[in-house]
């Protein structure tokens, strides 16, 4: 997806759409509960914005029965994991105690954290949860994290953290696999977890 219209609101109520994301960053970035998204149209972040921006607003019409995973950046704090069902309804409370929760329902891992590492914990809860659940599907759309890391594919340079927590996915993903669940990549616009910080 090119993404070529940034919607944003602030706590102050001051909202807008722009069309350059290093302006819509220099608006919000370190602004605790600040809002903003990535659209492909001016229409589609002036919807967004008039719906109140609400991170789980999507279409959900196509989406598939499953959990679904994503990190991002973007409330200041640092990277950020979310795991939701199909509708956007937040799921990370049936892995973690909810003091490690935010109030938007999601899990800040914290600024020293990469975006990456923060996919592939959020798609170690998403994997949790579907097991626990007697779910069969998961769905992120991280194909580094989907289509390499947790398949043993991961160079030797990674950050030790990393490559550890990628370990013990690969392994977690396999013991899913293996009693039929599946785990398959989407498009981050089909994404109900997706938390809308990416460029």
């Amino acid at each position: 997806m090119k993404i070529k219209f940034y919607a944003y609101l602030l706590p102050d109520g001051r909202h807008s759409v722009v069309n350059d994301w290093k302006k819509c960053e220099k608006i919000v970035s370190g602004v605790f509960g600040a809002r903003f998204k990535g659209f492909r149209t001016k229409e589609e972040a002036e919807k967004w914005l008039m719906l109140g921006a609400r991170y789980e607003i999507k279409n959900v019409k196509r989406m598939k029965s499953g959990v679904y995973f994503d990190a991002g950046t973007g409330r200041g704090e640092g990277v950020e994991i979310s795991v939701t069902d199909e509708h956007g309804k937040d799921l990370l409370h049936r892995a973690l105690s909810k003091k490690y929760l935010n109030r938007f329902g999601k899990s800040l891992v914290g600024r020293d954290a990469t975006n990456n590492y923060g996919e592939l914990l959020a798609m170690k809860y998403a994997i949790q949860i579907a097991m626990k659940e007697g779910i069969r599907k998961v769905f992120g759309d991280s194909r580094l994290v989907i289509d390499y890391w947790t398949k043993w594919h991961v160079k030797k340079d990674v950050a030790p953290e990393t490559l550890a927590l990628a370990r013990e996915v690969a392994k977690l993903r396999a013991e899913f696999e293996k009693h039929g669940g599946e785990v398959i990549r989407i498009s981050g616009d089909d994404n109900p977890a997706d938390l809308g910080f990416h460029r």
